[in-house]
């Protein structure tokens, strides 16, 4: 089993997930935290050729560390291996975004009413501090803190589903979330999320305020609108990706 492989399974069978690292522990880590975020936020683009002996120069770290580096991308969906010929960043499509929004829909609905359902009195509290911290950068507007709205957006999705107590549920979604997360950096640099068809604050609020309330059925369905909206306004502005 490749070190990639060894960490998704011993990730995927403990109760309770440990959160990514404030501080990256090891070079390795270092180098995989500072090109996935290059991945996702476009600074690398889709189908870029990822040629080691460019990369560890700019990552400060040697052939060896990248490639283990590389590996944990590739077990992330985010780089592709191509024979012996290296790596080369995974391509993005509408038809990918479609089937990835899909997806999440279906998995990330499900864990929101059993987390509903099971949630107590903690897992509310936790919720109301994440959709808090997230609604103080919303004000101030996600274009003046971009990566701080990020994680906060991702710290409320991922609050939302707490009491959905199953890993496996937790690492794909993270993994979908992500992969999500590519797309709307390019909706953000189209302007696409800028439309006026779209108060992401006022999606957050709604599907908050359903699920406070235990409304189950109103807060999926508050939360697939939410998911969806990315790929229909892509779509509709018909984005060459």
């Amino acid at each position: 089993m490749t070190p990639a492989k060894s960490r998704i399974a011993r990730d995927s069978v403990t109760d309770d997930p440990p959160p990514e690292p404030a501080e990256p522990r090891t070079l390795c880590e270092r180098a995989y935290l500072q090109l996935r975020q290059d991945i996702v936020q476009g600074r690398i683009r889709p189908g870029e050729r990822l040629r080691v002996e460019h990369l560890k120069d700019r990552y400060q770290v040697g052939a060896g560390t990248l490639r283990e580096s590389l590996a944990l991308l590739v077990s992330d969906a985010l780089v592709t291996v191509e024979g012996q010929r290296g790596y080369r960043v995974t391509a993005i499509s509408l038809d990918d975004l479609q089937d990835l929004t899909d997806t999440r829909v279906r998995l990330e609905t499900e864990a929101l009413r059993l987390s509903i359902r099971y949630g107590d009195t903690q897992w509310e509290a936790q919720l109301r501090a994440a959709f808090d911290n997230l609604s103080a950068l919303e004000a101030r507007g996600p274009s003046a803190d971009p990566v701080g709205w990020e994680q906060a957006n991702r710290c409320f999705h991922e609050a939302l589903i707490a009491a959905h107590r199953s890993p496996w549920s937790q690492y794909l979604l993270k993994l979908l979330y992500r992969h999500g997360e590519r797309y709307r950096h390019v909706a953000i640099r189209l302007g696409t999320n800028q439309s006026a068809s779209r108060n992401v604050h006022e999606e957050h609020a709604s599907i908050f305020e359903a699920a406070v309330a235990r409304q189950e059925a109103r807060a999926a369905l508050a939360l697939e609108a939410h998911i969806r909206l990315t790929y229909e306004l892509l779509s509709s502005a018909q984005v060459e990706m």
